[in-house]
């Protein structure tokens, strides 16, 4: 595959790509036997021919499982510089910033979550992050057309310049947090994530204007960063609809 290049495939990602960005599709392959009525009057629409090929030729195409039949070549993901995302008054979406996060399903859930609750935009590291690849897209299900994505050097060094444009920066601890449950979220706000095992680092601990806990009474079991994310975002949307 060349560098400038990704492929996605099943279905719901094809359909939501057809529907968001056709332009950024360079060809698509079909199983003889691929069936839906509504890809197909996607892919016409579009001007797209897709080449019909064997069960083994697609497999070939693209070792993964679930292929569901349909395989897309497509440009790589255009991350959004960071810049730009907290330089959107207009939107001033909240910001999620992922610290440590390497496993590309947690990172695809994550654009979908986000993607479905809507006004998100989310922040990796450059380093110990895994990118916006196509085991992401696949995960994500098409959300990747409508969560915006940046990549930053310095973990710390944006979340002071998103402070700088007026954000509060919050981040999820074990505990000794604020309940989610009872804090008052300020915004636009900021979100830290850490992985699972290894939590916030230290450094970006430092720049939190508030620490936030998940209270749990069940099992001492742990969610993973994906799980977790959907309830933390989903508390942000409550209050961020709240009228004031």
């Amino acid at each position: 595959m060349a560098r400038n290049t990704a492929y996605l495939y099943g279905k719901n990602s094809v359909c939501e790509r057809l529907k968001a960005n056709p332009e950024s599709i360079k060809r698509v392959c079909i199983q003889e036997n691929f069936n839906s009525p509504q890809i197909l009057q996607l892919l016409a629409a579009a001007g797209i021919t897709p080449k019909k090929v064997s069960e083994r030729e697609i497999s070939k195409l693209k070792r993964a499982d679930r292929l569901q039949g349909i395989v897309a070549e497509v440009s790589r993901f255009q991350y959004t510089l960071f810049d730009e995302l907290v330089a959107d008054t207009e939107t001033r979406p909240s910001l999620i910033f992922l610290d440590n996060i390497n496993d590309p399903h947690n990172l695809g859930s994550i654009i979908r979550i986000t993607a479905c609750l809507g006004g998100f935009g989310i922040v990796v590291p450059r380093h110990s992050s895994c990118e916006v690849n196509d085991t992401v897209m696949h995960v994500a299900s098409g959300g990747e057309n409508f969560t915006p994505v940046s990549v930053v050097s310095n973990i710390p060094n944006a979340l002071r310049k998103a402070k700088e444009a007026g954000y509060w920066i919050l981040g999820t601890v074990v505990d000794g947090g604020e309940d989610i449950r009872e804090v008052s979220i300020p915004f636009p706000a900021c979100i830290v994530l850490g992985s699972e095992v290894a939590g916030i680092r230290h450094g970006v601990e430092k720049t939190l204007d508030k620490r936030i806990t998940l209270p749990m009474q069940g099992a001492e079991l742990s969610l993973n960063v994906a799980m977790a994310s959907a309830i933390f975002c989903y508390e942000i949307v409550r209050q961020r609809q709240k009228p004031t």
